[in-house]
């Protein structure tokens, strides 16, 4: 998993395995970085989380594996594997693995 994000072009790709589970932690690995946006994979242990913040722009979680409770507003959301929830930007979020999960965040900047 220490492939630079170079190497990943142009490949099929098993999404949820290029990044993995850590006890008590939240690992990330970012796939694409460029002025306009970011894809990047993340991974929460059960029970981990990214406190209330906002974003400037809108994101995509797409879910991969587990379930997480994400909460847009103060509303919260369950999304499962093969689920996503779109972030609008400006909005107060926060994510809490409700079981271990991995996701994939896709970030617009316009």
């Amino acid at each position: 998993m220490s492939e630079a994000p170079d190497a990943l072009y142009a490949r099929t790709l098993d999404t949820a395995e290029l990044v993995a589970y850590e006890s008590g932690a939240v690992v990330s690995r970012t796939l694409i970085k460029k002025p306009v946006g970011t894809v990047t994979l993340f991974s929460f242990d059960k029970g981990e989380g990214l406190s209330e913040h906002t974003a400037a722009f809108d994101a995509l979680v797409t879910v991969l594996d587990g379930a997480a409770e994400v909460t847009i507003a103060g509303r919260a959301h369950r999304v499962e594997a093969g689920q996503s929830v779109i972030m609008p930007g400006g909005k107060p979020h926060a994510l809490q693995a409700v079981e271990r999960f991995k996701m994939m965040l896709v970030m617009i900047r316009a």
